[in-house]
């Protein structure tokens, strides 16, 4: 009998369903961050930060949450346990996106009204150095073989590609106009950038440097002004990326290796940043002027829930 019942509990066990994923959200109108629980998609907690909030990142842990206040020229760093802010760690002026380097221990930073991009060594709570490029820089992306670290500004309508081990600028390429977001593709290969104003996503080869491909989105009945291209997400194996297109309130789904917009996701309004679950089976979104999140599911194609958060959506993360 002891037997059975370690066989009973061990097969109990085994069909335990995996922890669920966790949503945290950047309000930025609240200075509040959000808690979505991935099980029963409800907001579990509301966690009060400082003024501002827009960029987010997980810690290489996933034991905390670095927040950029910008109105508080600081990020601070929020205890997932606790969920309380422990502290907070210097980041120029104005943090608007920033990205972790794969190291786990540096944050590259944009600050929006210096046109610096800040390097802070983290276990160190200091800026190292500050990398100057165009006006207004925001986004910020680094190569998952933590080679080089890109930045886009807005006003200068470039990208912008930084050495991560000697911190010089290599490379300044003109792209579309107001690029929002740049992220560096899972085999560190290729560079998407987005540009809101033209409604485009330009794809380089990171090595090179030299354009691969433009990506252009329409939307049936939506005035063509209005379909701007912002929040980028490359999935890990590769075959897709996802791209927020603001206030025309869709989520393109696209073929990364044809470059072909497959499909359309209807979710709130202005949808700015996005995010996909670990597994990649579910894409969240930040619907800034709804102030709610929006689920897709991906396998089945569809939006399945809507989800309140705090004013103004702006950044979000999931964590396992």
């Amino acid at each position: 009998m002891p037997l059975l019942i370690a066989i009973l509990l061990g097969v109990a066990f085994a069909l335990q369903p995996a922890l669920a994923d966790t949503i945290y959200v950047s309000n930025e109108q609240d200075n509040t961050i959000s808690v979505i629980d991935g099980k029963t998609l409800a907001l579990a907690a509301t966690i009060p930060v400082g003024r501002r909030p827009r960029g987010i990142a997980l810690s290489a842990d996933k034991q905390k949450l670095y927040v950029a206040v910008g109105d508080d020229n600081r990020i601070d760093v929020v205890d997932l346990r606790t969920r309380a802010v422990e502290g907070s760690l210097p980041s120029g002026e104005d943090p608007e996106l920033f990205v972790l380097h794969p190291d786990g221990r540096r944050l590259f930073v944009a600050n929006e009204n210096d046109n610096l991009v800040s390097v802070l060594d983290i276990p160190e709570r200091r800026i190292l150095t500050e990398v100057e490029v165009g006006v207004e820089p925001e986004g910020m992306g680094a190569s998952p073989d933590g080679r080089i670290v890109v930045n886009t500004s807005e006003t200068t309508s470039m990208l912008h590609v930084i050495d991560a081990a000697s911190f010089e600028l290599i490379d300044n390429i003109l792209v579309d106009t107001r690029p929002r977001v740049a992220q560096v593709s899972a085999d560190s290969r290729q560079i998407w950038v987005s540009s809101e104003l033209r409604g485009t996503v330009e794809v380089f080869d990171a090595e090179t440097r030299k354009s691969l491909a433009k990506v252009g989105f329409e939307v049936p009945g939506v005035p063509r002004e209005l379909v701007q291209a912002v929040g980028i997400q490359l999935s890990a194996d590769g075959s897709r990326a996802y791209v927020a297109l603001g206030p025309a309130n869709r989520v393109a789904e696209v073929d990364a290796k044809t470059f072909k917009v497959l499909r359309l996701y209807l979710v709130g309004q202005r949808v700015w940043h996005i995010a996909l679950s670990p597994g990649g089976k579910r894409l969240y979104t930040a619907n800034g002027n709804s102030s709610d999140v929006s689920v897709i599911e991906l396998a089945e194609q569809e939006v399945v829930k809507t989800i309140g958060v705090g004013r103004s959506p702006w950044g979000i993360v999931v964590a396992p």
